[in-house]
């Protein structure tokens, strides 16, 4: 019996060409953002730590202008529409298991036909005086990681039995995740991991090239 296909897809750097949350950094650039930035990549603390306390660096006060800056400056990188349409085409479940925020995330894919419920992403509070992140989708008991949007957590619940399992992505959020599925569309930091741990991998720069590849491998 032939698996199902899931593919599971990064928002920041690999749906989007830029990382959204450091181009808000980039923009707004908080007292010491770019610390943490290094100290995440270097895993001296966790992604949850690193992304909560750059955001609580951001007053409330300028939610208007942060939210408009990271919706009307995401560029799409080519193709992503011709990859949703192979997914419903072909029967392929598709994901956004994104590390990025409810803020920016939601409104940015609104564009596009993929419902609420198969998008994961972190949540926000604007109540207070500084931006507080939520987590809505932590880490389960597997992974002890602090992810904050745990994409492990996401695919296990897809059995490999069942599913072929697909991941899309581009850096350190997706390093855990990229060790547990059958095939990787591989972007910037996370090709060198394919590389270093020899994973079935494929780079590719827009997703012109990962629908060609998905033919090709329905193919053989």
């Amino acid at each position: 019996m032939t698996s199902k296909k899931v593919i599971f897809c990064d928002f920041d750097g690999t749906i989007t060409v830029n990382d959204n949350i450091v181009a808000i950094m980039q923009h707004f650039q908080p007292p010491g953002w770019d610390t943490l930035v290094d100290q995440i990549v270097s895993k001296q603390i966790s992604i949850s730590e690193g992304v909560g306390r750059m955001f609580a660096l951001l007053p409330t006060a300028r939610k208007k202008e942060i939210v408009d800056y990271a919706i009307n400056n995401v560029t799409i990188r080519e193709g992503f529409p011709d990859l949703l349409a192979y997914c419903k085409q072909q029967g392929i479940e598709f994901l956004v298991t994104s590390g990025g925020i409810d803020f920016f995330v939601y409104p940015v894919l609104s564009a596009f036909p993929i419902p609420r419920q198969n998008i994961y992403c972190n949540g926000s509070n604007f109540g207070g005086s500084h931006i507080e992140i939520l987590w809505p989708h932590a880490c389960d008991d597997q992974c002890d990681n602090e992810c904050g949007m745990c994409k492990t957590t996401i695919i296990r619940r897809y059995d490999n039995e069942t599913y072929e399992r697909i991941l899309i992505g581009d850096s350190v959020t997706d390093f855990a995740g990229a060790k547990l599925v059958d095939t990787v569309f591989a972007r910037s930091h996370l090709i060198d991991l394919c590389e270093e741990l020899k994973l079935n991998y494929y780079p590719f720069e827009d997703f012109h090239e990962v629908v060609a590849r998905l033919k090709e491998l329905d193919k053989s």
